[in-house]
């Protein structure tokens, strides 16, 4: 009687706390468990950058330090905002600001929202690291940054639709899911394309407890319009129809990319 009156009070504070099933289903194998048997599916179909971007070719501006995003997934989110004129921006997590930095220099206007900083003292961030976020984008005169926490600010009250949206915040499955419910139900047109970062741990290697926060969170009818860009650590939201393909691991190479690597000294 005693286990079973821990298990009752386990899921009972699990259904009161959704962040507990972070400790329920901790190992990405529970989380992918949990998709197959939900979803019925192993991950989202692949969908090649260049079949996506045609003729892709970007320059971008990258730190190389912890966080940074993979010189790809910036070259797709330039790549993205220019198929809108006037690009509106917005994303969620800002850190160095990295994202919204190289975006800025192609969308017309960005909005970026992070945690305020009593949200980062709360976790337990130290000041130096609080110090650092928007460390590049806070001098843009095209970028708007917006504080709080996704789970208390009403987006409603934004009354604006954006073009791409980028959601590369807490990479928990209850804030993927509330962060991806809310800028469904409040952010987005007809055509706006929606990117998640981190959606895998590398091009290859999917990351399930984001894959579950993004299939719960967004709205049934538009799962079928989710795909994984390959190269990319990315998923992106798109209602064009676009060729897609069973992803698959290992891959064999189908193309390369021709990088430049140079330095250019801060102020």
């Amino acid at each position: 009687m005693k286990k079973i009156r821990k298990a009752v009070k386990a899921i009972v504070s699990a259904i009161k706390n959704p962040w507990l099933l972070n400790t329920i289903l901790s190992d990405d194998a529970e989380w992918k468990k949990y998709i197959e048997k939900k979803y019925k599916i192993k991950n989202l179909p692949l969908v090649e950058i260049n079949d996506l971007i045609p003729c892709f070719s970007e320059t971008v501006e990258l730190a190389f330090l912890d966080g940074s995003s993979l010189p790809t997934d910036m070259a797709l989110l330039k790549a993205l905002c220019k198929k809108f004129e006037r690009c509106n921006y917005f994303e969620i997590g800002t850190w160095r600001g990295e994202s919204a930095m190289n975006v800025s220099t192609i969308a017309d206007k960005c909005v970026t929202f992070d945690l305020s900083k009593e949200e980062l003292r709360k976790r337990k961030i130290t000041e130096e690291e609080i110090k650092l976020h928007s460390f590049f984008s806070k001098d843009k005169k095209n970028i708007l940054h917006l504080h709080g926490n996704t789970f208390k600010y009403d987006f409603s009250e934004l009354n604006e639709k954006f073009d791409v949206l980028f959601i590369d915040g807490d990479h928990h499955y209850e804030y993927v899911k509330n962060d991806t419910e809310k800028v469904f139900r409040n952010l987005i047109h007809e055509k706006s394309m929606v990117v998640w970062h981190d959606y895998a741990h590398s091009p290859e290697t999917i990351r399930y407890e984001v894959l579950a926060g993004i299939l719960d969170g967004i709205p049934e009818q538009f799962r079928n319009n989710l795909y994984h860009v390959s190269n990319t650590l990315c998923a992106i939201f798109i209602r064009e129809n676009i060729i897609s393909k069973e992803f698959h691991s290992p891959a064999k190479p189908d193309k390369k990319f021709a990088i430049k690597i140079e330095t250019k000294k801060l102020n």
